[in-house]
């Protein structure tokens, strides 16, 4: 059984920026929109949001590590392509059901069909529900009835920035889905290094990490 990682926080606020010093490491990346990285280096991997290619390639990724950076673009992608076409009615419900069945199962094949040392990162956006609550950002009410994301991973950490420093927050705090085993991290906020995250995340479920390497991938 891999384990998934949910890393969340607003637009720059630093996710993405948190794989700095995973390069030349055990890491593949998997970008669901094609941009630059915030930082120079290049980390191997793949640029895709077809999830069936996604699943193949977290098979086939040499890393013990592989991080789907703007993994709620899934969601909002499939949604873009669909909505204008889905019908009234019924057809609407079918087709949120859809989202949340692809974005569910992805999570699903990552946690039964990966090797248990594998440790896989989806970063999203956040965004502040009715209730005033902070959870990963999806396309409404309707798919948050279909599939609570949160409530599928036991490591959830956000993304903040204060003070001009870029942190991860390990607890539940401000409202925050944010959570982590007993613990795993000593300290509320860390700095947001997933390098060193992933580091501490291995040593707590005694993984053997692999030797540092960026494999190059079709």
């Amino acid at each position: 059984m891999a384990v998934p990682v949910l890393i969340i926080g607003k637009s720059g606020s630093g996710k993405s920026t948190s794989l700095r010093n995973c390069i030349d490491k055990d890491f593949n990346l998997i970008r669901v929109l094609d941009k630059p990285l915030p930082f120079k280096g290049k980390i191997n991997g793949w640029k895709t949001d077809d999830y069936q290619i996604i699943m193949k390639a977290l098979v086939q990724a040499k890393a013990k590590s592989i991080v789907i950076d703007d993994a709620g673009y899934l969601i909002t992608n499939h949604f873009m392509r669909g909505h204008s076409s889905s019908g009234k009615g019924n057809a609407v419900f079918s087709f949120y059901n859809d989202i949340g069945d692809y974005f569910w199962n992805l999570i699903q094949f990552i946690v039964s069909k990966l090797p248990e040392d594998k440790v896989v990162y989806l970063m999203m956006h956040e965004e502040l529900n009715d209730f005033g609550e902070v959870k990963p950002k999806t396309i409404g009410k309707l798919l948050d009835e279909k599939v609570c994301i949160e409530g599928m991973f036991t490591i959830v950490l956000r993304c903040v920035e204060e003070g001009g420093n870029h942190l991860f927050i390990t607890q539940a705090s401000g409202g925050a889905v944010s959570k982590s085993p007993i613990g795993m991290f000593e300290d509320l906020t860390i700095d947001n290094d997933l390098a060193k995250v992933d580091e501490t995340i291995r040593n707590y479920y005694e993984f053997e990490k692999g030797e540092d390497k960026n494999e190059e991938t079709k």
